[in-house]
């Protein structure tokens, strides 16, 4: 018997979708896109059946954006039940408001299933279910939606949720929207730490314990996690493990995959192997501190 996956319409599947990714929203040319690409309009690499025409060679061609965006299964949404299987222009308005619904359900349902986090899974089914229910609007009740307000309501109880399930853990290091770009925390100890919304740009962490870390929006871009423990760590996304870097010794929670690339790299030398472990608490350097808000928020 399979057993029952809570996260499965919350993976994207590409092939009930009409590659609105690929279409609704804008880019601008960076070391992730390699071109500008207003909103609302198809990606030149798009072909007539709604495929990626360089989806085999997308990180060589200049688009590793591509390759770690995550739609949290929004696209099937809108491409079957929201618009009955059946292509409109109208997606470009509903898509944003419905990935955004999406993304919230994902960090819900990982917080309903978090014992530490029982006092309040009652609170947590009823936004659940209220998520569940604005996803499924029409078109014009999608459009209309300002999802804010219900974002707020949602990541206060994300935040209880989180702190509950650290609640156990005695000196937790807390680095709420740290601007830790570069930063050198191998073999940080880092369990039961808040991350939620830091900038660990090209941060290196290999070998660092994040286990019950709370990651929430956390930009782990280019991040070396190579030996690091993330087993446990809390409300990590596909995405942000897309886009770091690591290898076949990295520990990730199990609905996460490890990223084919990381399997592709080369092989790690012998002093990445013996990287020093580093007793560090995470602090940016003075005047370093930012607030960094991801869709989740902070």
């Amino acid at each position: 018997m399979t057993e029952f996956d809570p996260f499965a319409e919350l993976r994207a599947d590409c092939a009930r979708c009409f590659a609105l990714c690929c279409v609704v929203p804008a880019f601008a040319a960076s070391a992730d896109f390699a071109i500008d690409k207003p909103a609302g309009t198809p990606c030149p690499n798009l072909l007539a059946d709604h495929r990626c025409g360089v989806h085999d060679s997308l990180r060589d061609r200049g688009f590793a954006g591509c390759t770690v965006y995550d739609c949290f299964g929004a696209g099937q949404k809108v491409a079957q039940d929201t618009l009955g299987g059946r292509p409109s222009p109208r997606a470009r308005e509903v898509f944003p408001v419905m990935r955004d619904l999406h993304e919230l359900l994902y960090y819900l349902t990982e917080a309903a299933t978090l014992d530490a986090a029982r006092p309040i899974h009652a609170d947590l089914r009823a936004a659940l279910a209220e998520t569940e229910r604005l996803t499924g609007g029409t078109v014009d009740d999608l459009a209309r939606l300002d999802v804010t307000e219900h974002r707020e309501a949602v990541n206060s109880l994300l935040r209880q949720a989180s702190e509950l399930a650290r609640a156990d853990i005695g000196q937790k290091v807390d680095r709420r929207g740290a601007l830790l770009i570069g930063a050198d925390l191998r073999g940080a100890k880092l369990r039961g730490a808040s991350l939620r919304g830091a900038v660990l740009l090209g941060a290196d962490l290999r070998n660092a314990d994040l286990n019950r870390a709370d990651l929430t929006g956390a930009d782990l871009r280019n991040a070396r996690l190579d030996g690091a423990d993330l087993a446990t760590a809390l409300f990590l996304t596909q995405s942000q493990v897309d886009s770091a870097r690591g290898g076949q010794d990295t520990r990730l929670p199990e609905r996460l995959r490890l990223p084919a690339h990381w399997l592709t790299r080369p092989a790690r030398t012998a002093a990445d192997r013996s990287a020093p472990r580093r007793r560090s608490t995470g602090s940016p350097r003075p005047g370093r501190t930012r607030r960094y808000r991801g869709r989740a928020g902070s």
